[in-house]
């Protein structure tokens, strides 16, 4: 089969192609852990410390893949055997780490449905007015108990995002993404500047960033563990969805630019986020929170009791649809391209494959609040829905991007000179060629403990 490199589209503008690829990192974490773990951690000295990690673990692995996808013009589908030596077999590799769109898809689409039914119940007026904790906690309990309801919704959300990608990279991914991420800036910057007329901002704000070395030194292996892990899960690396985009992109500016922009973004959108959550918590009296119960609980029961909470609401499960929307087109078009690469069917054919497997695969994480909520395959507390996000975050992101470092190092992968070159090509920030032994020997064990203290937390403590 030959894998002869063919004209590859590429993004129209500049801003186009930061924009997408800032959408595959922006995603629910932003706004459901990091604000909660700056507070919980020392505020500012967490930031810097998760700076740190940014720049030292999290930009060097997104040049790593944006470098892979631009020099192999490819998806997951052959990036490595455009650039391996011959006779090597890191192309085997591809298979399981492109496994990781479908299995990430698979549960993040039902959390996305989430978002779409709260942001039409507040749109709709159907949020209760000075909820309680409980009832809310109520209410988000019978939409999980509600498998019909969930699989309205997700059909929505994926059935709107793969109409989107079946239009093309440009035509659709580009055309549509561009606005979205730009409508989504504007609805956190609009809702952070609000805040500032809430009561409990001050006090909010004191919680969320206040130095606080006392909170940051009592936790400091908790802290250094967050602070590395969310540089590192934030970005969305290890599986292929950023090398698509790095396929796609030009080559009039070197890669550490773009790298640094796309993590500078995320960071920005993840901070904003918090501008929005704890000054609102504060104001009424509510107690903060992450994960899930954050948005559908503790945020739900805020505007609720918030004058023109409806709004508000609606404006917030706005910003969140927009975001795990804009996460979902970026992983979908990585599966269609590689689908179209590998199997040579036409886009709109890959299309409506991926859109049956997806909705097919989500049944699972559906089913395992209700039908399925006796099956917990890695512990009494846990659900399908945490089964996927296992084998994704604790085991294909970082293996993955272990296997893409050591790729660009090895004499029989890329090879470290081909890797900085790539990096180089166009304007802007070069990269040192001195960094070999960093990443090849440094870096990835900063990767190996991210998968161990992952493994650690989850099967160490039983």
């Amino acid at each position: 089969m030959s894998t002869k490199v063919r004209t590859r589209e590429v993004f129209r503008t500049r801003l186009g192609f930061l924009l997408i690829a800032a959408g595959c990192a922006v995603g629910i974490g932003n706004v459901w852990r990091f604000p909660y773990i700056v507070g919980q951690y020392g505020g500012a000295y967490f930031v810097l410390l998760y700076l740190f990690f940014l720049l030292s673990v999290g930009i060097p692995l997104l040049t790593v893949e944006l470098a892979i996808g631009r020099a192999s013009r490819s998806s997951m589908a052959y990036c490595y055997e455009r650039l391996e030596q011959p006779g090597s077999h890191w192309h085997f590799n591809k298979w399981w780490q492109f496994s990781g769109n479908y299995i990430l898809m698979a549960f993040y689409v039902v959390v996305a449905g989430w978002m779409l039914f709260y942001f039409c119940n507040f749109v709709s007026g159907n949020i209760t007015p000075g909820m309680t904790r409980e009832t809310a906690g109520q209410n988000f309990g019978e939409l999980l108990g509600n498998p019909e309801t969930m699989f309205l919704c997700v059909f929505i959300t994926v059935l709107f995002s793969f109409t989107i990608v079946a239009m093309g990279v440009i035509k659709g991914v580009e055309r549509f993404t561009k606005p979205l991420m730009i409508v989504l800036t504007l609805l956190l910057f609009f809702m952070a500047c609000r805040s500032f007329t809430l009561d409990g901002f001050s006090e909010g704000i004191k919680f969320y960033l206040k130095p606080d070395f006392e909170k940051f030194e009592n936790n400091i292996g908790e802290a250094i563990w967050a602070a590395m892990g969310q540089a590192f899960f934030t970005l969305s690396v290890g599986f292929g969805a950023i090398a698509i985009f790095g396929s796609y992109m030009s080559e009039r500016h070197k890669i550490l630019n773009e790298a640094v922009f796309i993590a500078t973004f995320d960071t920005i959108i993840a901070l904003l986020s918090g501008f929005v959550i704890f000054p609102a918590c504060f104001t009424y009296g509510i107690n903060p929170d992450a994960g899930p119960n954050l948005l559908f609980i503790t945020m739900t029961v805020v505007f609720s009791n918030m004058t023109f909470g409806t709004i508000w609401g609606s404006l917030f499960f706005l910003f969140m649809l927009i975001a795990a929307v804009s996460t979902m087109i970026a992983v979908f078009e990585s599966s269609i391209a590689g689908c179209i690469e590998l199997f040579k069917w036409s886009r709109i054919k890959a299309v409506v494959i991926n859109f049956v497997v997806i909705i097919a695969l989500s049944l699972l994480p559906m089913l395992g609040f209700n039908v399925l909520s006796d099956v917990h395959i890695i512990g009494s507390n846990t659900g399908i829905l945490d089964f996927f996000d296992f084998l994704v975050s604790n085991n294909i992101l970082p293996i993955g991007s272990i296997v893409f470092v050591l790729f660009i190092c090895s004499k029989s992968g890329m090879q470290w000179k081909r890797y900085i070159d790539q990096c180089n090509v166009g304007k802007g920030f070069s990269m040192p060629t001195a960094l070999y032994f960093y990443y090849k020997y440094i870096l990835t064990t900063m990767v190996i403990i991210v998968l161990a203290v992952g493994y650690y937390k989850i099967f160490g403590r039983a």
